[in-house]
């Protein structure tokens, strides 16, 4: 019972680390791009240290296996540049809380690659989160509007990878997964860079500030947050981490309350309209888990 309670605290410091991301958007004093750049090598850096120590195979089978990882990597670093960007033109409320819509995208994704029924619940749930979005930014600034449309797309590159990393994850154990995710999306952003004419001494001159705040990101945010996450799924069980995980924004919009005086940029209305989005989303999340267990519970009795 105890240990049970450990690892949930333990998940929950996790999920407080990834909240702390959107923060990290704000304090360090880089732009987005080379923000998520020093992030993936970083993290690429240490799991390729970690995993074999590990003795977590790095191999990969097949041609197609790469071409599928530089696919979702692609993914993966949009989804990161496109957050930060969201961050950077406005609040780390709002880039969040644009994140937070990503299960409700992968709800209409996974039945286009799953080739499942859409669920009406879903559908539903999608309409409340298109009202709260809206209600959240009846008082946004065009700035503020060009960001939560940066946000919207990141939340929608975070479900097209969740999905593709899921079907992955069927032939292909995580490590494996995010560590070539990480990799090539570093080269992919080193190319990005060198076609913008930025990676120059500048982008190395970093303050001292920066660069914990960068380790912070790449070491504890990204590689330890990872691998912990895999284990504590284990012990908790899938559903359990992830309903959790839900928390993130919520953890996020306090933390910016407290560090970044957000309250003060953002009105009632927000904070209101950020109530709606969540609880949609967890709602969503418990549906789903009553609505699968009743369906194995039918497939049992059927087949008795």
């Amino acid at each position: 019972m105890f240990r049970k309670f450990k690892y949930h605290i333990l998940l929950h410091l996790i999920i407080l680390m990834w909240g702390f991301t959107g923060i990290l958007g704000k304090l360090i004093n880089l732009p987005p791009l080379p923000i998520v750049w020093y992030r993936v090598l970083i993290a690429a850096a240490s799991l390729g240290i970690v995993l074999p120590l590990m003795e977590r195979s790095l191999k990969l089978k097949s041609p197609r296996e790469f071409f599928m990882l530089a696919l979702v990597g692609i993914v993966v670093m949009l989804h990161w540049v496109t957050f930060y960007m969201a961050i950077d033109l406005s609040t780390a409320s709002l880039g969040i809380l644009c994140l937070s819509t990503t299960t409700i995208h992968v709800s209409w994704l996974e039945p286009l690659v799953m080739k499942r029924r859409l669920s009406w619940t879903e559908v539903v749930m999608g309409l409340v989160v298109i009202y709260g979005i809206y209600f959240v930014s009846e008082d946004f600034s065009a700035q503020d509007y060009i960001a939560l449309a940066y946000g919207l797309v990141s939340a929608l590159m975070a479900a097209i990878f969740s999905v593709m990393n899921g079907k992955m994850a069927q032939t292909m154990a995580p490590s494996k997964i995010t560590f070539y995710e990480m990799v090539i999306g570093g080269v992919f952003l080193t190319i990005i860079l060198l076609f913008r004419g930025e990676l120059n001494p500048e982008l190395f001159q970093l303050s001292t500030e920066d660069i914990l705040w960068l380790l912070f990101l790449g070491l504890l945010c990204t590689s330890f947050a990872f691998l912990v996450t895999v284990e504590l799924t284990k012990r908790l069980g899938a559903f359990t981490v992830s309903l959790s995980i839900n928390m993130e924004p919520v953890y996020t919009i306090l933390l910016a309350i407290v560090i970044l005086n957000e309250n003060k940029i953002m009105g009632t209305q927000f904070y209101i309209g950020s109530f709606i989005i969540v609880a949609v989303v967890l709602a969503n999340a418990i549906i789903k888990r009553y609505m699968r267990r009743k369906l194995l519970k039918n497939t049992h009795l059927n087949a008795e």
